[in-house]
Protein backbone atom coordinates (compact mmCIF):
# COMPACT_ATOMS: atom_id res chain seq x y z
CA UNK A 1 0.00 0.00 0.00
CA UNK A 2 1.13 3.54 -0.78
CA UNK A 3 -0.04 6.53 1.33
CA UNK A 4 -0.63 9.68 -0.42
CA UNK A 5 0.83 12.58 0.49
CA UNK A 6 -2.28 14.64 2.23
CA UNK A 7 -1.02 13.69 5.63
CA UNK A 8 -3.62 11.15 6.38
CA UNK A 9 -2.89 7.82 7.85
CA UNK A 10 -4.54 4.87 7.89
CA UNK A 11 -5.36 3.64 11.99
CA UNK A 12 -4.04 0.32 11.97
CA UNK A 13 -7.59 -1.09 13.05
CA UNK A 14 -8.80 -0.25 10.03
CA UNK A 15 -8.68 -3.80 8.51
CA UNK A 16 -11.50 -5.72 7.07
CA UNK A 17 -11.21 -8.40 10.20
CA UNK A 18 -12.67 -5.92 12.55
CA UNK A 19 -15.93 -5.49 10.40
CA UNK A 20 -18.80 -6.82 11.78
CA UNK A 21 -21.05 -7.79 8.38
CA UNK A 22 -24.32 -8.05 10.04
CA UNK A 23 -26.35 -6.64 7.42
CA UNK A 24 -23.62 -5.55 4.91
CA UNK A 25 -22.17 -8.91 4.54
CA UNK A 26 -22.82 -8.48 0.69
CA UNK A 27 -20.72 -4.22 0.63
CA UNK A 28 -17.98 -6.13 2.89
CA UNK A 29 -17.74 -9.08 0.33
CA UNK A 30 -17.75 -6.79 -2.77
CA UNK A 31 -15.05 -4.44 -0.97
CA UNK A 32 -12.35 -7.27 -0.38
CA UNK A 33 -13.09 -8.49 -3.86
CA UNK A 34 -12.13 -5.06 -5.07
CA UNK A 35 -8.86 -4.66 -2.66
CA UNK A 36 -7.87 -8.01 -3.84
CA UNK A 37 -7.48 -7.15 -7.40
CA UNK A 38 -11.16 -7.09 -8.81
CA UNK A 39 -13.38 -5.70 -9.99
CA UNK A 40 -12.23 -2.60 -11.62
CA UNK A 41 -14.21 0.58 -12.09
CA UNK A 42 -16.58 2.52 -9.87
CA UNK A 43 -18.13 1.41 -6.53
CA UNK A 44 -20.45 3.81 -4.77
CA UNK A 45 -20.72 3.38 -0.82
CA UNK A 46 -23.82 5.03 1.05
CA UNK A 47 -25.07 4.72 3.96
CA UNK A 48 -26.03 6.78 6.93
CA UNK A 49 -22.90 8.52 9.55
CA UNK A 50 -21.72 5.28 11.72
CA UNK A 51 -22.53 2.62 8.95
CA UNK A 52 -19.32 1.75 8.35
CA UNK A 53 -18.36 3.48 5.26
CA UNK A 54 -14.75 4.78 6.14
CA UNK A 55 -14.16 1.40 7.63
CA UNK A 56 -14.71 -0.18 4.90
CA UNK A 57 -13.00 2.63 2.48
CA UNK A 58 -9.79 2.23 4.96
CA UNK A 59 -9.71 -1.42 5.08
CA UNK A 60 -10.03 -1.46 1.42
CA UNK A 61 -6.32 0.57 1.21
CA UNK A 62 -4.67 -1.09 3.88
CA UNK A 63 -5.29 -4.32 1.98
CA UNK A 64 -5.07 -3.66 -1.15
CA UNK A 65 -2.39 -5.24 -3.22
CA UNK A 66 -1.29 -2.35 -5.22
CA UNK A 67 -1.02 0.96 -4.66
CA UNK A 68 -3.89 2.50 -3.08
CA UNK A 69 -4.86 6.06 -1.55
CA UNK A 70 -7.67 7.24 1.12
CA UNK A 71 -8.81 11.07 0.75
CA UNK A 72 -10.94 12.24 3.01
CA UNK A 73 -12.73 15.11 1.01
CA UNK A 74 -14.47 16.63 3.94
CA UNK A 75 -11.02 17.55 5.68
CA UNK A 76 -9.32 18.50 2.59
CA UNK A 77 -11.74 19.80 0.15
CA UNK A 78 -10.83 23.70 1.41
CA UNK A 79 -7.18 22.56 -0.07
CA UNK A 80 -8.53 22.44 -3.69
CA UNK A 81 -9.13 20.62 -5.96
CA UNK A 82 -5.36 20.26 -6.82
CA UNK A 83 -5.31 17.07 -4.23
CA UNK A 84 -6.55 15.37 -6.47
CA UNK A 85 -2.96 15.79 -8.76
CA UNK A 86 -0.98 12.55 -9.01
CA UNK A 87 -3.90 10.14 -7.93
CA UNK A 88 -4.56 8.42 -11.72
CA UNK A 89 -1.04 6.70 -10.61
CA UNK A 90 -2.54 4.48 -8.42
CA UNK A 91 -4.34 1.10 -8.67
CA UNK A 92 -6.83 1.56 -6.48
CA UNK A 93 -8.37 4.87 -4.66
CA UNK A 94 -10.65 5.64 -2.03
CA UNK A 95 -12.97 9.13 -1.56
CA UNK A 96 -14.55 9.64 1.81
CA UNK A 97 -17.02 11.79 1.85
CA UNK A 98 -17.50 12.70 -2.09
CA UNK A 99 -21.00 14.36 -1.39
CA UNK A 100 -18.91 17.04 0.60
CA UNK A 101 -17.86 18.00 -2.96
CA UNK A 102 -21.03 17.37 -4.98
CA UNK A 103 -22.11 20.54 -7.05
CA UNK A 104 -18.85 22.17 -6.97
CA UNK A 105 -18.09 22.46 -11.37
CA UNK A 106 -14.44 22.50 -10.38
CA UNK A 107 -14.53 19.83 -8.63
CA UNK A 108 -16.27 17.71 -10.19
CA UNK A 109 -14.24 18.40 -13.37
CA UNK A 110 -11.28 17.18 -11.41
CA UNK A 111 -12.76 13.83 -10.24
CA UNK A 112 -14.23 13.10 -13.91
CA UNK A 113 -11.08 13.68 -15.17
CA UNK A 114 -9.49 11.10 -12.71
CA UNK A 115 -12.35 8.42 -12.83
CA UNK A 116 -11.69 8.38 -16.67
CA UNK A 117 -7.88 7.63 -16.49
CA UNK A 118 -8.18 4.94 -13.59
CA UNK A 119 -11.30 3.37 -15.83
CA UNK A 120 -8.85 3.29 -18.34
CA UNK A 121 -5.38 2.15 -16.81
CA UNK A 122 -7.79 -0.65 -15.02
CA UNK A 123 -7.47 1.31 -11.36
CA UNK A 124 -10.72 1.31 -8.78
CA UNK A 125 -12.32 4.28 -7.33
CA UNK A 126 -14.23 3.98 -4.67
CA UNK A 127 -16.38 6.84 -3.71
CA UNK A 128 -18.66 6.61 -0.21
CA UNK A 129 -21.35 9.57 0.82
CA UNK A 130 -24.67 9.84 2.51
CA UNK A 131 -26.99 9.11 -0.36
CA UNK A 132 -26.82 6.97 -3.81
CA UNK A 133 -25.88 9.45 -7.07
CA UNK A 134 -29.76 9.51 -8.33
CA UNK A 135 -30.05 12.01 -5.28
CA UNK A 136 -27.19 13.74 -5.59
CA UNK A 137 -27.54 17.58 -6.91
CA UNK A 138 -24.66 17.22 -8.96
CA UNK A 139 -23.19 19.93 -11.50
CA UNK A 140 -21.92 17.52 -14.26
CA UNK A 141 -24.58 15.23 -15.65
CA UNK A 142 -21.43 12.76 -17.42
CA UNK A 143 -20.17 12.30 -13.84
CA UNK A 144 -23.64 11.88 -12.52
CA UNK A 145 -23.89 8.57 -15.07
CA UNK A 146 -20.88 7.64 -14.74
CA UNK A 147 -21.48 7.01 -11.06
CA UNK A 148 -25.11 5.88 -11.24
CA UNK A 149 -23.65 3.44 -13.93
CA UNK A 150 -21.04 1.79 -11.03
CA UNK A 151 -21.96 -0.29 -8.36
CA UNK A 152 -23.79 1.16 -5.98
CA UNK A 153 -24.35 -0.30 -2.51
CA UNK A 154 -26.06 0.85 0.75
CA UNK A 155 -24.77 -0.10 3.86
CA UNK A 156 -27.26 -0.13 6.98
CA UNK A 157 -27.15 1.51 10.40
CA UNK A 158 -26.48 -1.65 13.11
CA UNK A 159 -28.90 -2.24 15.96
CA UNK A 160 -27.97 -2.64 19.37
CA UNK A 161 -27.22 -6.80 18.92
CA UNK A 162 -24.93 -6.01 16.42
CA UNK A 163 -23.64 -3.45 18.27
CA UNK A 164 -22.39 -5.08 20.75
CA UNK A 165 -20.74 -7.78 18.25
CA UNK A 166 -18.93 -4.95 16.71
CA UNK A 167 -17.85 -3.77 19.45
CA UNK A 168 -16.69 -6.95 21.12
CA UNK A 169 -14.80 -7.98 18.05
CA UNK A 170 -13.21 -4.55 18.06
CA UNK A 171 -11.81 -5.49 21.56
CA UNK A 172 -10.75 -8.88 20.17
CA UNK A 173 -8.80 -7.07 17.08
CA UNK A 174 -6.89 -5.21 19.17
CA UNK A 175 -6.26 -7.48 22.05
CA UNK A 176 -8.74 -7.95 24.72
CA UNK A 177 -11.85 -9.20 25.87
CA UNK A 178 -15.24 -6.89 26.38
CA UNK A 179 -17.13 -7.72 29.35
CA UNK A 180 -20.68 -8.02 29.14
CA UNK A 181 -21.26 -5.52 31.92
CA UNK A 182 -18.89 -3.03 30.98
CA UNK A 183 -20.21 -3.36 27.40
CA UNK A 184 -23.75 -2.83 28.58
CA UNK A 185 -22.88 0.08 30.59
CA UNK A 186 -21.31 1.98 28.14
CA UNK A 187 -24.55 1.53 25.57
CA UNK A 188 -26.50 2.60 28.03
CA UNK A 189 -24.54 6.18 28.73
CA UNK A 190 -23.14 6.78 25.34
CA UNK A 191 -24.62 8.07 21.91
CA UNK A 192 -25.51 4.82 20.36
CA UNK A 193 -23.32 5.64 16.73
CA UNK A 194 -20.59 3.08 15.99
CA UNK A 195 -18.00 5.86 15.16
CA UNK A 196 -18.73 7.46 18.78
CA UNK A 197 -18.78 4.17 20.47
CA UNK A 198 -15.52 2.91 18.42
CA UNK A 199 -13.89 6.07 19.60
CA UNK A 200 -14.65 5.70 23.23
CA UNK A 201 -13.68 2.07 23.32
CA UNK A 202 -9.75 2.90 21.64
CA UNK A 203 -9.75 5.67 23.97
CA UNK A 204 -10.41 3.59 27.03
CA UNK A 205 -8.35 0.52 25.44
CA UNK A 206 -5.33 2.72 25.38
CA UNK A 207 -5.55 3.85 28.88
CA UNK A 208 -6.52 0.51 30.30
CA UNK A 209 -2.87 -0.35 28.73
CA UNK A 210 -1.15 2.62 30.26
CA UNK A 211 -2.73 2.14 33.50
CA UNK A 212 -2.46 -1.79 33.61
CA UNK A 213 -5.63 -1.91 34.22
CA UNK A 214 -8.61 -4.31 32.84
CA UNK A 215 -11.91 -2.41 31.39
CA UNK A 216 -14.42 -2.52 34.65
CA UNK A 217 -16.68 0.37 35.34
CA UNK A 218 -15.15 1.59 38.00
CA UNK A 219 -11.92 1.89 36.11
CA UNK A 220 -13.39 3.37 33.25
CA UNK A 221 -15.36 5.91 35.96
CA UNK A 222 -12.39 6.57 36.37
CA UNK A 223 -11.14 7.11 33.24
CA UNK A 224 -14.41 9.83 32.61
CA UNK A 225 -14.63 11.46 35.84
CA UNK A 226 -15.68 14.69 34.83
CA UNK A 227 -17.00 13.96 31.47
CA UNK A 228 -20.53 14.08 30.81
CA UNK A 229 -21.96 11.48 28.95
CA UNK A 230 -23.98 13.03 26.09
CA UNK A 231 -27.10 10.94 24.19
Amino acid sequence: MRQIPLGVRLPDRAVFESFLPARNAEALAHAQRVAFGGPAGLTWLCGPHGAGKTHLLQAICAGARGRAGYVPLAEVAALGVGVLEGLPQLACLCLDDIDTIIGQDDWERGIFALLRELQDSGGSLIAAAQAPPALLAFALPDLRSRCAAGTVLQLRVLDESEQSQALKLRARVRGFELPDETLQWLQRRFPRDMASLYRLLDALDEAALVAQRRLTIPFIREVLKGAAPGR
